[in-house]
């Protein structure tokens, strides 16, 4: 069994690298100390599909796989772990999120923007009183007619203040514990969904963290 990189994957890590080390490095501290979530890059990401590493071409994605989601991530973070952060919150939280459990509607309605990276995702479990515990959610969510009704705030979402769909997390049937908790894809202007406090950061300032 080959377990070598092939000329491919060797070629995708040289063009990120090489992207990386020319349009990120030389902002990384500036950036930094300015907590300044990095816009500027995030079309030039998307034209070289690493907004949609691993999500076929027919919804928008590069059609690549796992490797060379890795390699993307590995080499972005090598020299910013503020925009691996951002690339991956994106790719595997909100995005794949989609493409994995979504209807055939949402993944056009969302993942075609989301993965050809003219929206960007976000995605929220963390919540202020019960942390990173899914099985602590609080958010609920009711029909109301056609409609859900959320009630809830969540925090440390990656990408919060500048998410265009969020997938969220709530409770939908509280009888049923865990099991009882869906996800929900929010969409930037929706009555309610707005983002919060923007978390001043030890590190990864460039990486947006935030209530919503």
């Amino acid at each position: 069994m080959e377990f070598g990189f092939t000329e491919e994957q060797q070629q995708l890590r040289r063009s990120v690298r090489e992207f990386a080390e020319g349009e990120i490095a030389p902002h990384v501290m500036e950036w930094d100390e300015a907590s300044h979530f990095p816009m500027e890059i995030i079309p030039k990401l998307a034209e070289m599909g690493l907004l949609g590493v691993i999500f076929p071409e027919e919804y928008g994605g590069a059609g690549l796989g796992y490797v060379e989601y890795a390699l993307t991530i590995e080499e972005l973070a090598r020299v910013d772990g503020s925009v691996g952060l951002i690339v991956a919150a994106h790719n595997s939280l909100c995005s794949n999120h989609i493409y994995k459990f979504g209807t055939e509607a949402q993944k056009k309605k969302y993942l075609v923007p989301l993965a050809s990276g003219k929206a960007i995702g976000a995605w929220s479990l963390t919540e202020p009183e019960a942390g990173s515990d899914a099985g602590g959610t609080r958010t609920t969510a009711a029909r109301c007619g056609n409609q859900w009704v959320l009630n809830g705030a969540k925090t440390f979402t990656t990408n919060g203040q500048y998410a265009d769909f969020c997938v969220a997390m709530a409770v939908t049937d509280k009888s049923k514990g865990s099991h009882g908790i869906s996800a929900f894809i929010l969409e930037k202007g929706m009555a309610g969904f707005r983002p919060g406090k923007k978390e001043n950061k030890l590190g990864m300032r460039a990486s947006d963290t935030s209530e919503v």
